[in-house]
């Protein structure tokens, strides 16, 4: 009983590290993650990282794993409370929120949309972590299309996750609050109109 009760701790110390360091990537990027920082943040000691991981690129990869995993568990919610036939544009709207702009590093954050542009700068392990779980959206969108076939399903989905995240990451980037609306009423436009 008592290894259960320490291997739970650990795991648990372990999912605190791996959250702090997924708000750390949708804040800061990438390069701004530093270990001891996300360390402090999930309130422990630097020394204490090697005990969870490897490397910063194994904390990175899996971090970016966590993240998208979080994004995914928001937007498969807000499918699953969504009404009959509405199910894409509640996806959309989940992600395109006006709080999604505002606050990039909560648990509903896009990781891709934060820091996709360092992505191909970092290992491979870190890059094949994010592309699992651009899959996984990809997946989700596919989804809402049951009745198109699987290949202009996926076809649609890739183009919708595209826009969606190109809007995310412009509505970030401009300091103008109305173009930002602006930016992502016009994908949400253009969804309904691909979906319909």
């Amino acid at each position: 009983m008592q290894e259960l009760k320490a291997g739970s701790k650990k795991e648990q110390t372990r999912e605190r590290i791996l959250r702090a360091a997924a708000r750390a990537i949708r804040r800061h990027g990438y390069e701004g993650v530093g270990v001891a920082d996300v360390m402090r943040e999930a309130g422990l000691t630097h020394g204490g990282f090697y005990a969870h991981f490897a490397s910063r690129d194994a904390l990175l990869a899996q971090a970016a794993e966590q993240a998208g995993l979080e994004s995914l568990e928001n937007l498969s919610r807000a499918v699953d409370r969504a009404k009959p036939g509405e199910e894409l544009m509640a996806l959309v709207d989940a992600y395109l929120a006006d709080r999604h702009v505002e606050a990039p590093e909560q648990g509903l954050g896009c990781a891709l949309a934060a820091a996709g542009s360092e992505v191909p700068r970092q290992s491979d392990e870190v890059r094949r972590a994010v592309s699992r779980r651009l899959k996984e959206l990809i997946g989700l969108v596919e989804r809402q299309f049951p009745d198109w076939g699987r290949t202009a399903a996926h076809e649609k989905a890739m183009a919708i996750v595209a826009s969606m995240v190109g809007a995310l990451l412009l509505a970030r980037a401009v300091g103008d609050a109305q173009l930002s609306r602006k930016i992502r009423k016009a994908v949400r436009e253009l969804v309904r109109g691909v979906s319909g």
